[in-house]
């Protein structure tokens, strides 16, 4: 339940990326126009000045991040049930980008903003105590030890969340892979922000409330990975 602390810094001092491509398959003609056309109206563009997400959803009630949204599943269903909700994405992958963007074109989402770049970058303009809730979702493990400083969580960005997360807020992270649920379970222990308080041993391993799987799981089930790891921590 012990991992080593570091900074996800590289050699000029800038945040290290977490990722390790942003492309693959060629888009097919409808995500590419979409990509084209749609996408630069939905992405957040960083300038100097602080992010506020309440100027991003002037309407909205609450403003929930997700990082690394994958496909896009899981954000898509939420911005459809939780209309009330403005709800930013961040993702680097050209696919995963192009078929969110296709569904909040197939469906009319208009509460839901794009970051295509590293989600630390974003955290860290947004103001303090900003956001509502956050997702961290099948998150790429980086099983390798040498790799081990491209996993998101870390001291630097559990630092970052717990600014800009609203004190009551949840923070709600999954994996199929046990040494990384206990790389983030023994890096949030070590944080004087958040709680980690369940109501029963063993909980962890049951689906949150109206959880349906993404791909991913579905695919990691499908290589014989049957049992996730759903952990929930309250911001104090």
């Amino acid at each position: 339940m012990t991992s080593k602390p570091h900074h996800p810094l590289n050699v000029s001092g800038e945040p290290r990326a977490f990722f390790g491509r942003r492309s693959g398959k060629r888009l097919h003609k409808g995500q590419d126009r979409l990509f084209k056309e749609l996408l630069p109206e939905l992405s957040i563009t960083l300038g100097e000045e602080t992010l506020d997400p309440a100027e991003l959803f002037p309407a909205s009630t609450s403003r929930i991040i997700e990082i690394g949204y994958g496909g896009g599943e899981h954000l898509a269903r939420q911005a459809r049930q939780n209309p009330e909700t403005g709800f930013i994405g961040c993702e680097v992958f050209s696919g995963g980008i192009a078929k969110l963007v296709q569904q909040i074109d197939e469906e009319g989402l208009d509460n839901v903003r794009l970051y295509t770049d590293d989600a630390l970058k974003l955290l860290q303009k947004l103001p303090d105590a900003s956001l509502d809730g956050a997702y961290l979702l099948y998150p790429d493990p980086w099983p390798k030890t040498r790799h081990h400083k491209r996993r998101f969580i870390s001291p630097m960005t559990l630092g970052e969340l717990a600014r800009t997360l609203k004190p009551g807020a949840t923070f709600r992270f999954a994996s199929d892979i046990e040494d990384y649920a206990n790389w983030t379970l023994a890096h949030v222990l070590r944080s004087p922000d958040f709680r980690f308080a369940p109501e029963q041993p063993g909980i962890w391993h049951e689906p949150y409330a109206g959880w349906e799987p993404t791909r991913y799981e579905e695919k990691a089930r499908a290589e014989g990975r049957h049992i996730s790891f759903y952990l929930s921590f309250t911001r104090l």
